[in-house]
């Protein structure tokens, strides 16, 4: 999972579909899924993996004005698919960044790590 906390007129543009660059979560989710298949690419000696399933979902929390991507991975190799699930986290997160910045430049993005 990773996250990012973001002003007032940022966050309720993301929750409210309101940004003038279009649905943040769901670009964010695509950028993500797409992220997490090419992690191999992006990453030196990170082997590739054949992924079954890939999916990124949103915990959207009002009080604290935070979003956290959780990326969930599977493949039906023996291999793990730790880097994978991190990165697509991560490069979700970076797209809310990237979506909202025009509105917030102080959005701060918060710790990314793996959910066990």
């Amino acid at each position: 999972s990773s996250g990012i906390n973001a002003e007032y007129g940022a966050f309720n543009s993301v929750c409210n579909d309101a940004n003038a660059k279009g649905s943040v979560l769901t670009v964010a989710k695509i950028a993500g899924i797409q992220a997490a298949k090419q992690t191999s690419s992006l990453i030196p000696l990170c082997h590739p993996v054949n992924l079954s399933n890939v999916d990124i979902i949103f915990d959207v929390r009002s009080d604290s004005r935070s979003i956290a991507a959780v990326c969930t991975a599977s493949c039906t190799g023996k291999t793990g698919v730790e880097m994978e699930a991190l990165v697509g986290a991560s490069v979700a997160t970076l797209t809310v960044y990237d979506m909202c910045k025009a509105v917030d430049r102080s959005a701060v993005i918060r710790e990314t790590r793996l959910l066990l």
